[in-house]
Formats: structure tokens, C-alpha cells, sequence
């Protein structure tokens, strides 16, 4: 065979452009992230004195993490984290799931309706209920439980003041209202995929619809549940405002509050705030990776259906 007939294919312009647009577009997104983690390995006086675009004369080093460790706390923040986040993520999945599966397994008068005004809670922008929310906040009683002790830190199961505000359950509430209607509408979209006839079936057996939604609908929406598991665990992990709002105790706060702490009245060390921000960011990292298999199936699920 000779060369003219083995000749490499050609190269069109448009190909080009379009593989250098992307190359810029992500060298555009990941450069904040390198530039956060170059600045969160210099020294506070290095950067000072020579300014933030420069080469540091002193090396790199991990005094930035190691500081921001120990004086914002993060462990105890983490834990803070962890009580909002771990079981709003769970109850809003199981209320989504629950109303998901009354309206696309069952036919009923009001089910698209009801599917509908859940959608349509996501259309509504939260921070424009603040005010009354705040209100409502400072007026709703609760029980007091007592405390539970961890360490140096004490953590309230409900305030000494006895109202849903300043309380871990209040933010909890706020952010399952709000993620339910988009997690219903999702999971209602995969569980439309699922035939009816299964659930028919079911009943014909004798199952009782909860076992129904338990032992049968609930684990074929196991990828669908780890995709929103994900995205629900990043968005309330992330949350910033609803704390700082309905919480009054610094101690109480999310981990995303805690970089607050960070900042001093007359200066602020950005590059301890850099290595703060990145070591705040992993845990969200970690939950992907952890379900990284199935939160792409669940994101892929019907994309090759015709």
C-alpha cells in the first residue's frame, strides 16, 4: 500500500477552534482551584511582602492547614456538619421517594397535581420567605431534651430557650422543605421508568403498599437514590445563609460558618482562609468518590431509551 493511501486524515479548522475553546474553558474552571491550593501553601508574610503573583523565596509548606486545624476547629465543625446534613439528606430522600412513588405507581385524582405543587416549590427562590420564616422561627416552642457532651464541646439536642430557633432540627427542616421537591421530582422521573405492573402484581400477592415501597420500588431506585444522595449531601453541606440566619450560636454552626471564624477584625490571612476552604471541601469529594459508580448511573439511566 503506499503513503498516499495511508495519508493521515485531515485536520478541519472548526475542529480546532472548538478543541482549543475547550482547553481555555477548562484551564478557565481548575485555575481557581490550583490558585487556592498555591496560596494556601505560602507563608501570610511572604505573600505580604511580595505580593500574591510571585514566586514565594521561602518554599512551600503545610503551616497553613496545620494552623487552620487547630484554631478554626474543623473537627468539631465537621461533627456540627454532620448532624444537620446526615439526616436531612436521609429524611428528604424517604419523603421524596414516598410521594414519588404515590404518583407515578398509582392513579389517583390529585397525583399529578400533587406532583406538581412539589415540582413547583423548586421554582421559589428560599431566601424571599426569610422574613416570616425568621419570625415563625422565634415563635414555634419545642421541648428541651438536654445536651448531649462531646469532648470540651457540648452539643444541645434543643435549646435552653425552648424555640425552633437556634436549633439543629430547625435547620434541618428548612433544607428538607426546600431539597424534597427536587429530589421528588427526580425520583419520580426514574420511578416512571419502573412498570406498573410490578407494584399490580405486589398487591395481587397480598403486599402491603409501605412493603411495597420498601423491598421492591426502593431498591431498583438504588442508583437514582445514590445520584441525589450525592447532590443533596453537597447542597446542604454547602448551605451558608439558612445558619448564619436561623442560628445565633457560633458553636452550633456548620463547618462552611466556621471559615468565618478565620477572619480577624482588622486582617484577614487569605491564604489560612484558602487552606480552610480546601480542607472544608473534601468530605463532599469523599461522598462522590464514595458513590461515584452509582451516581453516574443514575445520572446516565435513559439516555440511550428511545
Amino acid at each position: 500500500m503506499s503513503a498516499a493511501a495511508v495519508r493521515a486524515p485531515r485536520i478541519r479548522p472548526a475542529r480546532v477552534v472548538l478543541h482549543g475553546f475547550l482547553i481555555a474553558m477548562a484551564a478557565l474552571w481548575i485555575f481557581p482551584l490550583f490558585w487556592a491550593i498555591y496560596s494556601s501553601l505560602r507563608p501570610i508574610s511572604d505573600t505580604i511582602q511580595h505580593g500574591y503573583l510571585s514566586w514565594p523565596s521561602n518554599g512551600l509548606s503545610l503551616i497553613n492547614y496545620q494552623t487552620v486545624w487547630s484554631q478554626a476547629e474543623l473537627p468539631y465543625y465537621y461533627l456540627n456538619t454532620l448532624v444537620i446534613a446526615v439526616p436531612a439528606v436521609v429524611l428528604t430522600l424517604l419523603l421524596a421517594s414516598m410521594v414519588a412513588f404515590a404518583c407515578t405507581q398509582f392513579s389517583w385524582r390529585f397525583n399529578l397535581a400533587t406532583l406538581m405543587i412539589f415540582t413547583a416549590g423548586n421554582l421559589l427562590p428560599p431566601q424571599v420567605i426569610i422574613v416570616p420564616l425568621y419570625r415563625i422561627y422565634l415563635a414555634t416552642p419545642i421541648p428541651v431534651l438536654g445536651e448531649i457532651d462531646i469532648g470540651k464541646f457540648a452539643f444541645p439536642i434543643f435549646s435552653d430557650r425552648g424555640l425552633l430557633y437556634d436549633q439543629y432540627i430547625g435547620i434541618m427542616l428548612i433544607h428538607i422543605v426546600f431539597q424534597t421537591g427536587f429530589a421528588t421530582f427526580v425520583l419520580s422521573n426514574y420511578m416512571k421508568t419502573i412498570s406498573k405492573e410490578i407494584t399490580e402484581s405486589a398487591i395481587v400477592d397480598g403486599a402491603h403498599v409501605l412493603r411495597i415501597w420498601w423491598n421492591i420500588v426502593l431498591p431498583l431506585c438504588r442508583p437514582a437514590l445514590a445520584a441525589m444522595a450525592t447532590l443533596l449531601f453537597t447542597f446542604i453541606y454547602n448551605d451558608f445563609f439558612w445558619a448564619l440566619i436561623l442560628m445565633s450560636t457560633g458553636s452550633k454552626r456548620p463547618i462552611t460558618s466556621a471559615l468565618n471564624n478565620l477572619q480577624g477584625e482588622f486582617f484577614v490571612n487569605n491564604n489560612l482562609i484558602a487552606a480552610g476552604a480546601l480542607l472544608v471541601a473534601i468530605p463532599p469529594i469523599l461522598v462522590y468518590i464514595f458513590l461515584q459508580k452509582q451516581f453516574i448511573a443514575g445520572l446516565t439511566l435513559g439516555s440511550t431509551k428511545g
